[in-house]
């Protein structure tokens, strides 16, 4: 099991200490270093700057979101990325919630999610491997351009840059059962959101036809700290964010994984305290056992302990999301 580095996206600005953490995982022999977007900052821009500073880290999006750019565009950021970074890209993508996709994005959520997520894959996989220009009856990402409103002067084009590496590696964020089966057949990996390694059941069926060499990604936040109830509370605020606050309250895909992981009361109690402006309470909702079992906090010991509850299952990296370098060090070290 590798280790990786995930860095998230911006808050307000910035984070100073990123580029720094992120050549400290070089150092310490991580896998690969990962960025993220939202509403805010681009996943894309932070990566180069992090690939101009460091040498041999892997470089990987976790998660660009497929609403913010057409296929090709983003498949253009990926081959020039990985040109610029000497072969180190890893494209991460995501397709994100109504709320985000229709309210900042301002385009439509697709009625068949995994239809435009295949179709968005199968644009990018054409654009990367230049074996003739990109052509596709799509009914979300038609190349060319057919709709209604067009000119029908569009015409199938080739890329005009050669892409270092045809076979960039495309992982998916996938959420509900359909999503990550569909994943498993047409990407190269899968960023899960929350792992329990205590509950792999819960994607047994979806990842029944698991090949050769697919990558299971997950995030995890680590501390290593002696308290283990205040090293919880980051990982509640992050459960109590997203669970109650990215989605509507009919149609939540965190909540509803959460739901599935066997915690639906406590789910659904998130997302009322959360959406009627109680956001403390909702934080403090988040029940520990939750929280601890899909992080690492605690002591050295500890963490050792269920590191190798993590290393037992299917996944290939570990995606370390901590901004303290003793933490970062004390995985590797507890990982070689």
């Amino acid at each position: 099991m590798r280790l990786g580095l995930a860095l998230g996206y911006w808050g307000r600005g910035p984070n100073p200490a990123h580029l720094e953490l992120a050549r400290t995982a070089e150092e310490l022999g991580y896998h690969s270093v990962w960025t993220a977007e939202a509403w805010g900052s681009d996943a894309f821009t932070p990566l180069t700057w992090i690939a101009a500073h460091t040498s041999r880290i892997r470089l990987g999006t976790a998660v660009a979101q497929m609403a913010a750019r057409t296929p090709t565009a983003t498949a253009m950021h990926a081959l020039t990325l990985d040109h610029l970074s000497g072969g180190r890209m890893m494209l991460g993508l995501g397709l994100s919630g109504p709320q985000v996709v229709e309210g900042w994005y301002g385009r439509p959520f697709p009625s068949s999610p995994l239809t435009a997520t295949r179709e968005y894959v199968d644009v990018i996989r054409q654009v990367l491997r230049r074996e003739g220009p990109v052509e596709l009856d799509g009914r979300f990402h038609a190349h060319p351009y057919a709709g209604p409103d067009g000119t029908g002067l569009g015409k199938p084009l080739k890329a005009i840059t050669h892409p270092l590496r045809p076979g960039i590696p495309v992982l998916l964020g996938a959420e509900g059962p359909k999503n990550i089966a569909q994943t498993t057949r047409i990407a190269d990996g899968w960023l899960p959101l929350y792992w329990s390694p205590t509950r792999t059941g819960v994607y047994e069926a979806s990842l029944a036809e698991l090949r050769e060499g697919f990558l299971i990604a997950p995030m995890v936040r680590a501390h290593v700290c002696d308290d283990i109830a205040e090293g919880l509370l980051p990982v509640k605020a992050m459960l109590g964010f997203y669970i109650g606050g990215m989605g509507h309250a009919a149609r939540n895909f965190h909540a509803d994984l959460m739901a599935r992981m066997g915690y639906e009361d406590a789910a659904r109690r998130i997302q009322e305290l959360f959406l009627t402006g109680r956001r403390e309470e909702a934080v403090l909702a988040v029940p520990d056992a939750f929280a601890d079992e899909i992080s690492l906090v605690g002591p050295r010991q500890r963490i050792a302990e269920r590191l190798e509850l993590w290393r037992k299952g299917p996944v290939t990296d570990l995606l370390v999301t901590s901004p303290d370098p003793l933490t970062l060090r004390t995985l590797a070290e507890l990982n070689s």
